[in-house]
């Protein structure tokens, strides 16, 4: 008989994201209440689109050999955003998300440093998204996927830098 929780062969089996989140999702599951609880008798949370993308574009660029985030036209978007005096950078930038009551989804767009793995970044990526999201927001994390768009060479910086001279 199903009574809607988890139990049997998906438990066992858990979704990807429980097994890269680790501990985040077991201390949930092993008390009797549920500390990051967004619903109770006495009211309740909801966590914002731009919340959960702010998390999630820190999270990311907090991994070594992220260089930027964002497909080609945010990317330059951003760059002429930061020129202008006072403005401040997107953190959001290469982030999208889908965000329900008690779950949320994230899609990252991300430039990576040349010489980098890049199978072993994306999952070092997504486990840090995964931990900071559910730490922070009490939602589970069902995906994070991952699109990389560019690799950055640093001999190209320094080439444009000198044209620009």
């Amino acid at each position: 008989m199903d009574d809607g929780s988890t139990t049997g062969k998906a438990k066992e089996q858990g979704r990807p994201a429980e097994r890269a989140a680790g501990n985040a999702l077991q201390r949930r599951e092993a008390g009797t209440t549920e500390p990051f609880a967004l619903a109770s008798d006495r009211g309740r949370t909801t966590v914002a689109d731009s919340v959960v993308a702010k998390i999630s574009g820190i999270a990311a660029r907090e991994v070594h050999g992220v260089h930027d985030m964002g497909a080609g036209a945010s990317r330059a978007l951003g760059a002429v955003r930061q020129r202008i005096p006072g403005a401040k950078r997107n953190v959001a930038q290469g982030v999208n998300v889908e965000v329900g009551e008690k779950q949320c989804a994230v899609d990252l767009d991300l430039v990576v440093e040349y010489g980098v793995e890049i199978a072993h970044l994306a999952n070092e990526v997504r486990g840090n998204v995964i931990e900071s999201l559910e730490r922070m927001t009490g939602l589970e994390v069902v995906e994070v996927n991952i699109a990389v768009d560019d690799v950055h060479i640093e001999h190209d910086d320094n080439a444009s830098a000198r044209q620009l001279q």
